[in-house]
């Protein structure tokens, strides 16, 4: 006869003992006889001896502390200087396809500009992603057609992942698409060399001038 156990509330107990017999003496003589009568068929009986245990309280003695998510591994935005915010970013932390299109432009069209101008250029293509005009993702971006002078084929030159460039190129593209640092650039979906003057730009906004570049929406 298998055996199960039930946990009730004080209230069931309390009921159920409420519905007992008549006297201590005549329950068991019931119950002896109910064993005698099994015993002597040698049948099973269909039902069961249910136990009844209430359940006890428990009390917890220690604090319960919920498990809080895993922090960021991104630094805060609150380093003094660019530059100090680029040193703080893990640059062997490999990128998604999404991000190295975004750290390829930056590393193409702004290598030899300061950390301000390729954080502007980060920021145009950023900007473009996410207005209709353009593609809407990075690589969507960077590889359409007539738009950056350094794909050619369709296709990216091979980049020297092991130069400081390359990481530096890796850490703005992070810090452009986490919003870690305000850009001079900002809203900027159009810029060009400053020794250069296409015709589209004078029905632009002219926004910031970085170095050699000059940025605008």
């Amino acid at each position: 006869m298998s055996r199960k156990t039930y946990s009730l509330s004080a209230v069931a107990i309390v009921a159920m003992a409420g519905l007992s017999f008549s006297s201590a003496d005549s329950a068991e003589a019931l119950a002896q006889d109910g064993v005698v009568e099994m015993a002597a068929s040698g049948e099973a009986s269909t039902e069961e001896v249910v136990e009844i245990v209430p359940e006890q309280s428990v009390f917890v003695s220690e604090e319960v502390v919920q498990p809080l998510p895993e922090a960021s591994a991104r630094p805060v935005a609150s380093a003094a200087s660019l530059s100090e915010l680029v040193a703080a970013i893990d640059s062997d932390q490999e990128l998604t396809e999404q991000l190295h299109c975004l750290a390829g432009a930056v590393y193409f069209e702004s290598r030899g500009e300061p950390l301000a101008g390729q954080l502007a250029v980060a920021e145009v293509v950023i900007n473009r992603a996410e207005d209709s005009r353009w593609p809407a993702s990075y690589c969507g971006v960077v590889y359409q057609r007539s738009q950056f002078s350094f794909v050619r084929g369709g296709r990216m030159p091979s980049i020297n992942t092991s130069s400081p460039a390359w990481l530096r190129a890796k850490a703005v593209a992070r810090i452009a698409h986490d919003g870690l640092w305000e850009t001079e650039a900002d809203g900027a979906v159009y810029f060009h060399a400053k020794y250069v003057r296409p015709g589209w730009s004078r029905a632009k906004t002219r926004l910031a001038q970085i170095d050699t570049h000059i940025f605008y929406r």
